[in-house]
C-alpha cells in the first residue's frame, strides 16, 4: 500500500482515479486545488503525487516546484496538454513522469506500480536489520523497536562501523581511527568508552547488560548480533 496524493479538479476524473487506486489497495488523499494539496501534504505522509497542471487556484507546476523544494516525493504530472514544451516544463518543475489526457487508467496504474516496486527494492537494498534494530542507510536513521532514535554524528559513525563488521572485535585504536579520524595515541583513554556508553543508552534494552554492543576485556568491543 502506498500513500498517494491526487490533485485533479475534474470531479469525474478524480473519482475514477481514486476508485482505481483504492481498489488496488492504496490510501488516496484527494483534492482539487493547490490549497488542498499543500494542506494534505503538510498533515499526511505522502509517497507519490499525481497532479493536474490546470487547477482552479493556480498552475500545478508551481505546486510541483514547491513540492520538490520540500520533499523527495515521486510526482506524476497529469494534463490535457501534449505539446513537447509542456512536458519539458513539467520535468523542469521537478516532475518525475508525465501522463497526457485522455489516458488509460491501466497505464497510470502500471506506472505507479512500476515506481513502487523500484522504490521498495531500493529501500530493501539500503536497509539493514540486526535484532530489533533497523538501519536506513540513505536517510541515516536508526529505528529501535520501530521507534526512531537520534544519534550524534560520532554515534552514527560508530554504529555504522560495528554494523559493517558484525561479530568482529574492534580495538580502541581501530574505533578511534575510523570514528574520530585521529590517532589513538593522542586522545583521552575514556573517549571510546564514553561514546560506547552513550550509544548503548540509546539502542540497548538494558545498557548495563548489553546484548548488541559487548566489551571484550583487553581487546575491544564487538557487535554481537548478525546483520542482514
Amino acid at each position: 500500500m502506498a500513500y498517494i496524493l491526487l490533485i485533479e479538479d475534474d470531479a469525474n476524473v478524480n473519482r475514477g482515479i481514486t476508485f482505481s487506486l483504492e481498489k488496488s489497495g492504496h490510501k488516496v488523499f484527494s483534492g482539487s486545488t493547490i490549497k488542498d494539496a499543500k494542506n494534505m501534504v503538510t498533515l499526511n505522509r505522502i509517497e507519490l503525487v499525481i497532479c493536474d497542471i490546470n487547477l482552479p487556484d493556480g498552475n500545478g507546476l508551481e505546486f510541483i516546484k514547491w513540492m520538490r523544494q520540500q520533499y523527495k516525493t515521486y510526482i506524476i504530472c497529469l494534463t490535457a496538454f501534449d505539446q513537447e514544451i509542456d512536458q519539458v516544463m513539467g520535468y523542469e518543475a521537478g516532475a518525475d513522469d508525465y501522463v497526457t489526457k485522455p489516458f488509460s487508467l491501466s497505464i497510470l496504474l502500471l506506472k505507479i506500480d512500476a515506481y513502487l516496486k523500484r522504490n521498495e527494492s531500493t529501500k530493501e537494498q539500503n536497509t539493514s536489520f540486526s535484532g530489533d534494530i533497523q538501519i536506513l542507510w540513505d536517510e541515516m536513521k536508526v529505528m529501535v523497536n520501530a521507534n526512531e532514535v537520534t544519534l550524534t554524528k560520532n554515534e552514527w559513525k560508530m554504529l555504522s562501523l560495528f554494523l559493517k563488521h558484525p561479530k568482529q572485535v574492534l580495538s580502541k585504536k581501530q574505533i578511534l581511527e575510523n570514528v574520530f579520524d585521529i590517532d589513538g595515541d593522542f586522545v583521552d583513554d575514556n573517549t571510546v568508552a564514553v561514546n560506547i556508553r552513550r550509544l548503548r543508552e540509546k539502542i540497548e534494552k538494558d545498557p548495563a547488560n548489553p546484548e548488541y554492543l559487548k566489551n571484550i576485556r583487553g581487546l575491544g568491543y564487538v557487535w554481537n548480533q548478525e546483520v542482514s
